[in-house]
């Protein structure tokens, strides 16, 4: 391909973005209700994989098992360890149909789940049993997505291993549909009001127990008619909002408190893995210059592949 990243137009996207959304929680509360906390809801999370988003593995008991939208046939697999695997089209289902086909496969590979029902960090949630609505799968623009999703994946991950401090893995959150990546100061950060939709305080107090630089994706909505990139600091320094921040047009959305660059802008750079890199690197140096992070210690060149990082006397 001339260009590896992909248009993501927002009318076309949203629709079906709304739709892997919805699945994706289906999903990802499945992990949640069989895999002990780790800290931050790291362990809920889907990862970036070679056909479009994983769980990693799942204990139940003696065997463990996965899940994977596949966005090349456009199905969702069910591998389990015993050998056992079942295959669930993403077309032509309803939320209420495909939460249906997650149950009975799940039990008839012997690994059954009981989930919370009602979905995370939506307004005005329709418990998945009874969203019979029905809901549009493109295929064309859920390959697409998972195509953009690919190369993001990968200069977020180049850009992960400039830190040395507590740095999370590049994760998606299937509550507000993100791939996001979060730095650490290692300081204790001020109680968070919580507040969020349909997740509960203690859940997103411990997700920001910590002060954070993060940075992420996700395909717009709420007011923002775009599929953009984000940048934000918690707690938020004095003068993060007036910050310079790369690339032009990068730009700081008072509503949501948070950097915004356009996907399109990066698709339609010179350099697209420059730009992306740019609004990382200069969203983060504002939060941590501003929140007097201590970056000599947590920072470090650039990981280069089969090169140890050197270690002084």
């Amino acid at each position: 391909m001339s260009n590896p990243w992909p248009p993501l137009p927002f009318a076309a996207l949203q629709p079906t973005a709304q739709t892997l959304q919805l699945f994706s929680q289906i999903v990802g509360k499945v992990r949640l209700a069989q895999t002990p906390w780790l800290n931050h809801s790291w362990h809920v999370t889907l990862r970036v994989s070679a056909r479009g988003l994983a769980t990693p593995l799942i204990p139940h008991g003696a065997v463990s098992f996965a899940l994977e939208f596949d966005f090349v046939a456009h199905d969702l697999v069910i591998c389990v360890t015993d050998g056992g695997e079942r295959r669930i089209p993403l077309i032509g289902q309803s939320v209420a149909s495909f939460y249906a086909a997650v149950t009975d496969a799940l039990t008839a590979l012997k690994v059954p789940a009981v989930i919370d029902t009602v979905p995370s960090e939506l307004p005005d949630p329709v418990p998945f049993t009874d969203d019979t609505a029905s809901r549009v799968y493109d295929p064309d623009i859920a390959t697409a997505y998972w195509r953009a999703l690919v190369q993001i994946e990968r200069v977020f991950s180049r850009f992960r291993t400039r830190f040395l401090g507590k740095c999370s893995p590049v994760h998606l959150f299937w509550g507000a549909f993100d791939l996001a990546v979060t730095r650490f100061s290692g300081r204790r950060a001020p109680l968070h009001p919580g507040g969020v939709p349909h997740l509960s305080d203690a859940v997103t107090r411990e997700a920001y127990s910590h002060e954070v630089s993060s940075a992420g994706f996700w395909p717009g909505g709420g007011g923002v008619d775009e599929p953009c990139f984000y940048a934000y600091a918690y707690p938020t320094p004095a003068g993060f909002a007036e910050a310079a921040v790369q690339p032009a047009a990068a730009y700081f959305n008072t509503a949501m408190g948070e950097f915004l660059l356009p996907y399109e802008a990066v698709r339609g750079a010179t350099d697209p893995d420059a730009a992306l890199t740019a609004f990382l690197q200069s969203t983060y140096e504002a939060a941590a210059n501003l929140g007097a992070w201590d970056r000599a210690s947590l920072e470090c060149d650039e990981g280069q592949p089969g090169i140890p990082r050197p270690v002084g006397e």
